[in-house]
């Protein structure tokens, strides 16, 4: 009998057919959007609150079942694949926006509430959440994978936007991990352990996140250059004359073709940025000439500007997007997707050996980043039934991830470890890693919560 097995009556009592040992179900809880194997849990709780994850917790922890906790399996380094079995615990049933306090600028949610749905009912209070991962992300996943996006060099990613966390832990007990004051000196950051720790310490049910005012100007432009090197240089030149950009964002020619298949645009098929500028009128106006000034130093002349909102949506879409186009450009293929993140004044350099370094590279392999803070993807397409080229996409994957550390980058701007980077953590933190070890060992002394991911056991 497994330990599944032994707590599969109980799991049935609380649950009722929110507990499903379907195997279409399992199957689609055993993977996510990474090129790692999938593996099906045992089976797929569909919890509808707290209480309820609690009482799931207790009873596999009685019986030492693996829990894997799920938002809507849209990350890309296997953080959901049940390597041992045990129970996949789907949060999205649990998606009530709990509170919203504009003047106070902080919302309560649950786990299950997408940043998608929160802005939708944000909309018309002149308030949103800034954290804009790819996908129609969970706010709960994106706390556990510590997730970003174009956003975040001005609003920060979810390490900035988190203000606390109610967590599920190993043993079933539920904590708060901070009041909702805006700053505390009162006992351990809680929070910012939890954020990141990608179900390995406990199950985030709820969410106090950061609320911003929307800018009362927006404008949006895209500008091609002659070579990557030319953009990178531009961004790191307003980086350093102090323009306060919203986003920066670099697509190579590769990934601007996908891009224009995929979303039906026509921007010329050559490295671009992809830029926004906030703030007053008057300062949009003087950010977006001082940009000009320096992108034309370094060839790039030609600005496609979007002030129109359905314009400006239309573009940002289309680089949330850029992920599913560029797979659709090989159909067939899966992503074998690096994220790694250096220091801004080792951008350019990280990025040129790179693209030199990728020149011996067979596979379609475009790049594109958010360069405003240094963090930047390649995504290498590998056919799925080819295992010499998953073998190639690898070889360069950990080529570009020891580059990344070498300049005191990290292996992970914002995809998490999950299984994927778990073989560079101990190098990247050295006697740190140690601490996180013990850190997992002291709140999950079974090794229940989400077994495998971050560290191999």
């Amino acid at each position: 009998m497994t330990k599944f097995s032994q707590a599969q009556s109980e799991l049935a009592a609380l649950l009722g057919d929110r507990l499903t040992l379907a195997d279409g179900v399992r199957d689609v809880h055993g993977s996510d959007e990474s090129w790692q194997p999938a593996v099906a849990p045992d089976a797929v709780a569909f919890p509808q609150s707290t209480d309820e994850v609690a009482e799931i917790v207790k009873i596999c922890s009685a019986r030492g079942v693996p829990m894997i906790p799920y938002g809507i399996g849209s990350a890309v380094e296997g953080g959901i694949v049940a390597t041992r079995g045990g129970l996949c615990i789907d949060l999205s049933g649990m998606h009530a926006i709990r509170s919203i306090h504009p003047e106070d600028l902080d919302a309560v949610v649950d786990a299950g509430v997408t940043h998608v749905a929160l802005n939708e009912r944000l909309e018309g209070s002149q308030l949103f959440f800034s954290v804009d991962p790819g996908a129609a992300a969970t706010i709960g996943g994106m706390a556990a994978t510590r997730a970003s996006g174009s956003n975040a060099f001005r609003y920060g990613t979810m390490r900035e936007n988190v203000l606390g966390l109610e967590v599920v832990l190993a043993d079933g007990r539920v904590i708060h991990t901070s009041r909702r004051a805006r700053k505390s000196a009162a006992g351990y950051d809680l929070t910012r352990l939890f954020v990141g720790s990608e179900g390995t310490l406990g199950i985030i049910t709820a969410v106090t996140v950061r609320l911003h005012r929307v800018p009362e100007a927006l404008s949006s432009a895209v500008c091609p250059f002659p070579d990557v090197a030319s953009a990178v240089k531009t961004v790191i030149q307003t980086i350093q004359a102090g323009i306060p950009l919203a986003r920066m964002e670099l697509l190579d020619e590769a990934a601007l073709q996908a891009v224009n298949a995929y979303s039906g645009l026509d921007y010329k098929p050559a490295p671009t940025l992809f830029l926004e500028f906030q703030g007053t009128e008057q300062g949009v106006v003087e950010q977006s000439e001082r940009v000009s000034r320096i992108a034309a130093e370094q060839g790039g002349t030609d600005f496609q500007w979007a002030t129109d909102a359905a314009e400006r949506n239309k573009l940002w879409q289309a680089r949330h997007d850029a992920y599913y186009a560029i797979i659709e450009s090989r159909p067939g293929s899966r992503s074998v997707t690096t994220d790694v993140c250096v220091p801004i004044s080792r951008l350019a350099e990280c990025i040129a050996e790179t693209r030199r370094d990728l020149q011996e590279c067979s596979l379609p392999c475009p790049m594109l980043g958010h360069v405003g803070d240094g963090n930047f993807h390649v995504l290498f397409l590998v056919d799925p039934n080819r295992p010499e080229e998953l073998a190639e996409a690898e070889h360069f994957n950990s080529r570009m991830v020891q580059r990344a550390l070498d300049m005191e980058g990290t292996c992970s701007g914002e995809h998490g470890v999950g299984l994927g980077k778990r073989e560079f953590l101990q190098q990247e933190h050295g006697a740190a890693w140690d601490v996180m070890r013990a850190i997992k060992a002291t709140l999950d002394p079974q090794n229940v919560m989400n077994p495998g991911k971050v560290f191999a056991d």
